[in-house]
């Protein structure tokens, strides 16, 4: 089949690689170059990447809302479009324009986390099982039917890191698998069981050593590596990424021996933490070169 890729960041390049082995992707849209690094120089975004390595016509438009630029997009004339974290809204003319319309890789099992962070909420929240979606698109916010889905298990260490990288190649087989299959019945959401995946915003970063260990350590292993949760350390900004929770007991914030910190009610140790400037490393490393004090705030 012909098809339109649409996507931008690592998430989405496995669906990519995938699609073009068995497909002809006639063009890959993706977000602009953004200023990196220390030289802020435009860096093309992974999708982009990928793309020129694949030999794929790149676009990246900063909208889709203008009429020159649907037409555009119709003309290519594609069978459908599968879209993977893109980051664009898109009109009713470019959901419409290929002729099995558009398909969205989602990183949760719908209706429950639908929204921008679904990996960092399921984790955050606690859950069980994720998984991936594929969700013919329509103009609301991830309420499409759905065609496909396959689930994991949220183990009790895993980062959205860990789990990132799971959904991305599971999100790649189970695309790949629906295309082979097409057409499939699209079946609607259910009312029930609705939530929403809101940006993680950085003031939920900072760790509030009265809640309980089992808050704490999801919130940990949620926002790693990105914000990263971050705690205060002899003055220093300090990301803790990854932890576990262990027996024992203290007041909130107190340190017990090596990375054990109490918290509200249990206690979690640190396996991995970041010094601002430095690179990640295992919690020993880091208490090499970092004396924690009696109690952190």
């Amino acid at each position: 089949m012909r098809v339109i890729f649409m996507g931008t960041p690592d998430f989405s390049v496995p669906a990519l690689q995938a699609v073009a082995a068995q497909h002809e992707v006639v063009c890959a849209y993706t977000q602009p170059p953004r200023e990196a690094g220390r030289g802020q120089k435009p860096r093309p975004s992974p999708v982009q990447a990928a793309a020129e390595e694949l030999g794929i016509e790149i676009r990246h438009p900063r909208s889709l809302k203008g009429t020159e630029e649907q037409a555009a997009f119709a003309a290519l004339n594609a069978d459908l479009a599968v879209v993977v974290a893109y980051g664009l809204i898109l009109p009713q003319p470019v959901l419409d324009a290929p002729r099995l319309g558009c398909l969205n890789i989602h990183a949760s099992i719908l209706p429950r986390w639908r929204g921008a962070a679904p990996i960092h909420r399921a984790i955050m929240a606690g859950d069980a099982e994720t998984g991936i979606a594929i969700m013919q698109m329509e103009a609301g916010l991830d309420t499409g039917p759905v065609l496909a889905e396959t689930r994991t298990h949220i183990d009790a260490a895993d980062t959205t890191a860990d789990l990132h990288d799971r959904l991305a190649a599971m999100g790649a087989d189970l695309i790949v698998d629906v295309l082979a299959r097409l057409p499939l019945p699209a079946i609607p959401q259910p009312e029930a069981g609705v939530t929403y995946a809101s940006k993680i915003d950085k003031a939920e970063a900072r760790i509030d050593w009265t809640r309980l260990a089992e808050e704490i350590d999801r919130q940990i292993r949620g926002l790693s590596p990105f914000p990263g949760a971050w705690c205060e350390i002899a003055g220093e900004r300090v990301k803790l990424l990854r932890s576990r929770r262990v027996d024992g007991a203290g007041r909130p914030g107190e340190v017990l021996d090596g990375f054990r910190i109490a918290c509200g009610q249990g206690v979690i140790e640190v396996l991995e933490a970041q010094r601002a400037g430095k690179r990640p490393m295992p919690a020993a490393e880091i208490l090499r070169g970092l004396t924690l004090p009696p109690r952190l705030d």
